[in-house]
């Protein structure tokens, strides 16, 4: 269960760490960063800045639907040193991967690193279905 666990507190932190991310774009772009208003500063941002506030959205998006799975996983039984401890692996270095591609730019990988990841999620589903 602790690998499961360690990729669930991954995913957690992945929104935290590309907002982060965002300060240096935003204090370049524009200047400072606002803690007043930074939802309506974070629209302001272009090119890698938006990447990374659209990487930080999808990673609150992404993160429902994995611990969505995850919550069904554990409600089944499902054995955590298996499939679901592997599929929790890929689906986090896949959301980050999401992330970076995001952030550069790479539409191709960022929508292939996406799919994965929602896979590996659906995956986690359909192995509690059938558990």
């Amino acid at each position: 269960m602790q690998i499961v666990l360690w990729c669930l507190l991954g995913g957690v932190l992945l929104p935290y760490i590309w907002a982060f991310a965002s300060v240096p774009f935003r204090s370049r772009q524009l200047g400072e960063v606002d803690i007043a208003q930074p939802r309506v500063q974070a629209q302001l941002l272009t090119d890698a800045g938006a990447g990374v506030w659209g990487a930080q959205l999808n990673a609150w998006e992404a993160l429902a639907v994995f611990m969505a799975a995850t919550l069904a996983a554990y409600m089944q039984g499902l054995d955590p040193a298996g499939n679901w401890a592997l599929a929790s692996m890929i689906w986090l270095g896949a959301r980050f991967a999401h992330g970076l591609f995001y952030t550069l730019n790479v539409p191709v990988l960022r929508v292939l690193s996406f799919a994965l990841g929602l896979g590996m999620s659906l995956w986690i589903f359909v192995m509690a279905l059938l558990a």
